[in-house]
């Protein structure tokens, strides 16, 4: 299978053979800038088949083969939305999650993205939409579907906004996948925001949350009464409904104790939360095929990384399954209903990803595809993770990515800091900075202070500190690869998106002297239009939750301006490129719009590249590609690789 770019070197598992292209130079840009070959891909709960999100030019396929056999069995082209979700139910119901950005006509609601759930029955070959039955209710779904068997029959409960007098609330409905007949099961207060259903599809709890208020409670049904089970003040949301506990029964919620994330259970029957488990990032939870209940969870805490099972049985059978792949990365993609095939995701830091399946029972691997199917070793660049200390002593850590072939020494280097700014960089494959590094740059992306997955003081460490030592992290690593002779510090640029983009601007305004040149996607050049927008078009928590962020004592602060790029303007002392789509709902093109206008008025260098028809997330492969393209020419010309 040429073009499998990750050697699956096994120990107690099947030999699995991938056959490499030839030696060559670094692959064309449109390998590394166009969309994953495979998305995504999901297993059946029988284990027999495998469905497959994949790209093809303008157009997402989903394709369904079984699990021994890559011949297709069945097939869906599309051309409208974008695939963002994929599960099988059952055998033979496929859930095909899609996005769209748009309004809904005679609805008042905000210019969003809006999600469908479509179900596939491959055995019969019928579609539907899961809310293609409800009557006064918008046809999007919020949140994941729960998926019950009720008298041996699949029910999807889906939450959508129900309208009571005119007045819309996020309600529950249930959608028999048999027959596609769907009905309002609770219809929710108006501060109403999550439901879980029991294993027999009944409602057990409601999850509310007062944003002008700042409350937070949760409801839990007894029999036929409902009772406040917690309640709490809350700047920025609600503590969440995460789904069924370990034992299938149990409320769960994700808090924070002493510092400290954890999960909660609630028996239905009980008055007090139960000791709470101590998972890092509630995010990434594992629950069963079957019946939904929570059975493990992925951490990702700093720079180790585990996969925690609460039976020994599903423990031993993963530990298993990472042994066999030495020095790789190996992420869980599904699981059966048995536990006993697992759809993996493994790469290493030098090979792309590749998806396999493996068979714990017989110790055999099927090789499913690689997710970027054009790129060979070759074409990867190695990436280390490094540490520094910031100018203040507060330790960092980060990815260094070089430039294969060559010396790394006096590197022309692109500093390429992520979104958020509350998440993070994580160990493996980024087409983004391997595309960079291919044309000669080192790459360094910085878990600067206010990110994710470090623990709460280095996430609060943030608030207060945009365009502040949340800027001066990234420079410091600039320093300290000068220091140990890697990069050039004359030959530097900053890229970035969403968060990143602003941190690409406040670098060549706030921060001055450091870089070059400057590549802002979609990112926020006026704070306080941003934190205004940002309130219209959720609530008055998310002015709370930006106001916190930037360290703003309230709307009329000036620390809005201080820390605007776009404010900022006479400090600037390289050229800046702005990429934005038309269809961003995260961060208004508007933004790149205010900051154009400023640098014209400014007599300013800067380009001004706009993605038609594209969003915050780069979902669509011409866009995508485009953005890479200017990138990379914008990079040439301003900080030439050689």
């Amino acid at each position: 299978m040429r073009g499998l770019a990750v050697r699956l070197s096994l120990i107690w598992f099947a030999p699995l053979l991938l056959a490499l292209g030839p030696a060559c130079s670094a692959a064309p840009l449109e390998v590394y800038g166009q969309l994953p070959a495979i998305e995504r891909a999901a297993i059946s709960a029988d284990g027999h088949r495998l469905a497959l999100i994949s790209n093809d030019g303008d157009a997402q396929v989903v394709s369904v083969r079984t699990v021994d056999d890559p011949k297709t069995l069945m097939s869906l082209r599309t051309r409208s939305g974008k695939l963002r979700g994929l599960r099988w139910v059952g055998a033979d119901d496929l859930l095909i999650t899609a996005s769209f950005t748009g309004t809904f006509p005679d609805v008042f609601s905000p210019r969003t993205e809006w999600a469908e759930v479509i179900d596939i029955n491959v055995k019969a070959g019928t579609k539907m939409n899961l809310l293609g039955g409800a009557q006064n209710a918008i046809p999007a779904t919020i949140g994941e579907p729960r998926i019950r068997y009720l008298n041996g029959k699949p029910f999807a409960f889906v939450q959508a906004c129900y309208f009571v007098n005119d007045e819309g609330r996020i309600s529950l409905f249930r959608v028999d996948l048999t027959t596609g007949e769907t009905a309002v099961v609770a219809v929710g207060a108006p501060d109403t925001d999550g439901w879980l259903v029991s294993s027999n599809g009944a409602p057990i709890a409601e999850s509310r949350y007062d944003a002008t208020g700042a409350a937070w409670s949760l409801l839990v049904r007894r029999g036929s009464a409902w009772r406040i089970a917690d309640q709490g003040a809350s700047d920025y949301g609600d503590n969440g409904i995460l789904g069924l506990g370990r034992d299938g029964r149990s409320v769960m919620i994700g808090a924070e104790k002493g510092g400290q994330n954890v999960l909660l259970e609630m028996a239905p029957t009980a008055d007090h939360w139960n000791a709470p488990l101590p998972v890092p990032d509630e995010q990434n939870l594992i629950n069963d095929p079957a019946d939904e209940r929570l059975i493990g969870y992925h951490a990702l805490t700093g720079e180790i990384e585990k996969y925690v099972f609460f039976d020994g049985a599903d423990q031993a059978r993963w530990d298993a399954v990472a042994r066999a792949f030495p020095g790789a990365r190996v992420t869980l993609s599904g699981l059966t209903a048995d536990h006993q095939k697992l759809l993996i995701e493994v790469e290493s830091r030098t090979e792309a990803p590749v998806y396999a399946v493996v068979d714990a029972a017989t110790h055999n691997v099927s090789p499913v595809g690689a997710v970027y199917s054009n790129l060979a070793p070759q074409d990867i660049s190695p990436v280390s993770a490094i540490s520094y200390a910031a100018a203040d002593g507060l330790p960092l850590t980060g990815y260094l990515t070089l430039p294969r072939g060559r010396d790394p020494k006096g590197l022309p280097l692109v500093v390429f800091p992520h979104g958020g700014p509350a998440a993070r960089d994580e160990p493996g494959f980024d087409w983004w900075a391997q595309a960079m590094a291919s044309r000669g740059y080192a790459v360094l992306q910085v878990n600067y202070r206010g990110s994710d997955g470090f623990g709460d003081k280095f996430l609060a460490a943030g608030f207060g500190q945009w365009g502040r030592k949340m800027q001066t992290d990234l420079s410091d690593g600039v320093r300290y690869l000068a220091a140990q002779g890697t990069i050039d510090p004359k030959r530097v640029c900053i890229v970035g998106a969403s968060y990143g983009g602003y941190a690409a601007l406040a670098g060549a305004t706030l921060d001055p002297g450091v870089y070059r040149c400057a590549v802002d996607v979609s990112g926020i050049s006026d704070m306080r239009r941003f934190v205004d927008w940002s309130a219209r078009q959720s609530s008055v928590a998310s002015r709370r939750y930006w106001t916190r962020y930037i360290g703003a004592s309230g709307p009329n602060d000036p620390v809005f301006d201080q820390v605007s790029p776009a404010k900022q303007i006479g400090a600037l002392s390289a050229p800046i490129l702005l990429i934005h789509g038309k269809d961003d709902t995260v961060v208004p093109f508007e933004q790149s719009q205010i900051m154009a206008d400023a640098l014209k008025k400014a007599g300013k260098p800067y380009d001004f590249v706009i993605l038609n028809h594209e969003d915050h997330w780069l979902s669509h492969s011409d866009t995508r590609l485009q953005m890479l393209r200017a990138t990379m020419d914008f990079l040439a010309k301003n900080n030439p690789a050689e």
